[in-house]
C-alpha cells in the first residue's frame, strides 16, 4: 500500500508510524513544508490517559516523549492580589512542540518512513501516486481546501490570543488575570521544559485595541505584555518562537468542522478535520487519538472505503463532543466580565467548570452555592 502523508505534525507523523508497525511492507511518505528542526509552536499538554494510549501502541516512541515530558499537578488562580489554589490529583503531561514532533519524526524514520522537508503541497498534483492520502496540514490545510467536498466550515471568534514563550521556569500551570483600564487581560503558563514555560495571553477584541496591539510592532507588543505582567514574569523575557523571539503575532482563533472526513482515498486528521478551542489544551490529543483510530479502522477493515467511513463515523461523534466542551470554555473567556466580580476563590470554581452547560445557564453565585452544596454532600 501506498500512503502519502501531508504535515509532519503530531497526527501525520504517529499515523505513519502506527501504518507502518501494522504493515512493514507499505510505502509511506511525509511531506512537510517547513525544514528539519522547524515549525511554531510552545507547550503541548496531555493526560496520563494519551500516555496510556501511546504506551499501548507503540512503547518505544512513548517512552521517549514519557522521558522528555515536565510534568505538573497543582493549578492557581491569579486574580486580583490573591492566589487560588487547585489540585485534581492528575498529573498533566506536558513538551515543547518541536520537541515531540522530533522525537516521532525519528521513530517515524527508523522504521522507514520517508520523510520530505521542504516540501510546500499546494496542489494534489505534486504528490506520488498513492493509495491513500492524509491531509495532515492543518486547519487552513490545502488539500481540503482542493478538494473542497468536506463541507468545510470555519468561523473566526471576536476575541485576541498570543501564544509566546518565557524563560522563566513555571512549576505549576496558572492563570493571571490583570484588569486594565479597557478591560482584563489574561495569561496561561506552564512549564515545558526545566528552564521554559508557555506563556498564552488572551483578550477580547474590544480591550486589545483598546490597549494599542493593533498598531504596535512585534517588539512592542512583547514590552508592552512584559510590562503588564511584569509581577507575574520577575524580569524574565517573552518570546515569540525560541529560534525567533521577535515571531510573535496576535490571532483570532479559528473553529473548523466538517460534515465529511473523507472523500475517495483523501482523508482529514487532526486540526484538518477539526479543531477545538486552545482554552482546553485538547488538540495533541485530539489528533493523536485521530491518528490512533485511522490507523485501527485501516487494519480492521479489509476495504479503504470501509475503513475510512468507519474512521470518520467514530472520531466525528468523539470530535463533536470535544468541540462542545470547548465551545462553552472559549464562551466563558468571551464573557469575562459576567464572573470577574466574583471573590476569588468563586472566580476559581466557576473558571474550572467553565466547560459545564450549567455554568452559562445560572447566576454565577448559584452556580457557585450549587457546586459547593454538591461538594459538601459527598461527605455525608
Amino acid at each position: 500500500m501506498r500512503i502519502v502523508c501531508i504535515g509532519a505534525g503530531p497526527a501525520g507523523l504517529y499515523f505513519a508510524i502506527l501504518a507502518k508497525l501494522r504493515n512493514p511492507r507499505a510505502e509511506i511518505t511525509v511531506c512537510e513544508r517547513d525544514q528539519p528542526g522547524g515549525g511554531r509552536g510552545w507547550g503541548v499538554t496531555f493526560a496520563p490517559g494519551l500516555l496510556r494510549k501511546l504506551y499501548s501502541n507503540d512503547p518505544e516512541s512513548a517512552r521517549s516523549i514519557d522521558q522528555a515530558t515536565f510534568r505538573w499537578r497543582d493549578q492557581f488562580v491569579d486574580i486580583r492580589g490573591e492566589r487560588v489554589v487547585y489540585d485534581d490529583g492528575v498529573d498533566i503531561y506536558n513538551l515543547n512542540r518541536p520537541r515531540l514532533v522530533g522525537l516521532l519524526a525519528a521513530r517515524a524514520r527508523q522504521l522507514g518512513v520517508h520523510i520530505r522537508y521542504g516540501e510546500e503541497i499546494s496542489r494534489l498534483s505534486q504528490l506520488p501516486a498513492a493509495d491513500l492520502i492524509v491531509a495532515a496540514d492543518g486547519g487552513n490545510s490545502r488539500v481540503r481546501e482542493e478538494v473542497d467536498r468536506f463541507g468545510t466550515e470555519a468561523s473566526y471568534s471576536q476575541d485576541k490570543y498570543i501564544w509566546l514563550g518565557t524563560d522563566k521556569p513555571f512549576r505549576a500551570f496558572a492563570y493571571h488575570f490583570v484588569n486594565t483600564e479597557c478591560g482584563w487581560i489574561w495569561a496561561a503558563s506552564y512549564g515545558i521544559q526545566s528552564e521554559l514555560s508557555t506563556f498564552v495571553v488572551h483578550c477580547s477584541g474590544r480591550t486589545w485595541a483598546g490597549l494599542g496591539f493593533g498598531s504596535m510592532s512585534a517588539a512592542d507588543s512583547l514590552a508592552a505584555l512584559r510590562e503588564l505582567y511584569r509581577e507575574q514574569l520577575s524580569g524574565h523575557h517573552l518570546m515569540g518562537q525560541a529560534d525567533n523571539p521577535l515571531g510573535a503575532r496576535w490571532q483570532s482563533f479559528r473553529t473548523v468542522t466538517n460534515t465529511r472526513w473523507h472523500q475517495g482515498n483523501v482523508v482529514l486528521v487532526g486540526d484538518s478535520a477539526h479543531t477545538t478551542h486552545f482554552s482546553t489544551g485538547e488538540g495533541t490529543t485530539l489528533a493523536i487519538e485521530d491518528a490512533i483510530a485511522l490507523a485501527e479502522n485501516l487494519d480492521r477493515h479489509g476495504d479503504l472505503e470501509t475503513g475510512l467511513a468507519a474512521y470518520a463515523r467514530q472520531r466525528q461523534a468523539q470530535a463533536r463532543h470535544s468541540q462542545d466542551r470547548a465551545r462553552l470554555s472559549a464562551e466563558f473567556f468571551a464573557n469575562i466580565d459576567r464572573y470577574a466580580s466574583l471573590e476569588p476563590r468563586q472566580f476559581a470554581v466557576l473558571l474550572h467548570a467553565r466547560s459545564s452547560p450549567l455554568v452559562p445557564l445560572l447566576p454565577p453565585r448559584l452556580y457557585y452555592q450549587v457546586d459547593r452544596a454538591r461538594k459538601m454532600a459527598r461527605f455525608y
